[in-house]
């Protein structure tokens, strides 16, 4: 299962879903790459662990940079931290994870975050148009992503409304030139993609 969240599970209504899906599960992981300089002490983590433990998991961190990704195959929910997304790319194309999270999307939990949820989505050109200058030092030149879902998201919609120049019209743009829909989604909501759709909460 496959859920594209905009910042975790930062809504009574997203905790009352995922309960619904983590009643025999016992524990669960966060992949910490994204958040570049940070990891484990990123400033996120302590909400997302106190998130997951109200789903009665115990919480443990991964990160693709230092550790293989056949270790993720344990854990019955796993949460990919938001943060850089063109590192986050980067960082799990050379930890060859496509088969590991083909498994893990088949039959886990898989809780996207932000870049985490970008990332699982076919490609991250919308995501490029307005913070390019978060590839630097990286020279992401190919920016398909992994494809596990049609479904594309546009994160933090609202807040990003005002930060970004132009943030509607370009998102309009990238759909008609792609013909595509992007759903937009706020702070607290998230996209359960499953083979039959996918659903706003």
């Amino acid at each position: 299962m496959l859920f594209l969240t905009s910042n975790g599970l930062s809504s009574n209504r997203l905790i009352e879903r995922l309960k619904e899906e983590c009643k025999a599960l016992s524990n669960a992981v966060i992949i910490t790459t994204a958040s570049v300089g940070y990891k484990e002490k990123d400033r996120h983590i302590p909400r997302l662990t106190e998130e997951l433990n109200l789903l009665g998991l115990t919480v443990d961190y991964f990160d693709f940079d230092v550790q293989v990704p056949e270790l993720l195959l344990k854990y019955d929910v796993i949460v990919i931290n938001g943060g850089n997304p063109f590192y986050l790319l980067n960082s799990m194309r050379n930890s060859n994870c496509q088969q590991v999270l083909e498994k893990l999307v088949l039959n886990k939990i898989v809780i996207g975050i932000s870049a985490g949820s970008i990332v699982m989505q076919k490609n991250i050109n919308l995501i490029a148009q307005y913070s390019p200058e978060m590839n630097d030092g990286i020279d992401l030149i190919d920016l398909k992503g992994f494809a596990f879902t049609d479904v594309e998201i546009l994160p933090h919609y609202s807040r990003f409304l005002e930060k970004f120049e132009r943030f509607e019209e370009r998102a309009k743009a990238h759909e008609i030139k792609n013909n595509c829909q992007v759903i937009r989604i706020n702070d607290g909501e998230g996209v359960l993609v499953s083979s039959e759709g996918f659903v706003l909460i």
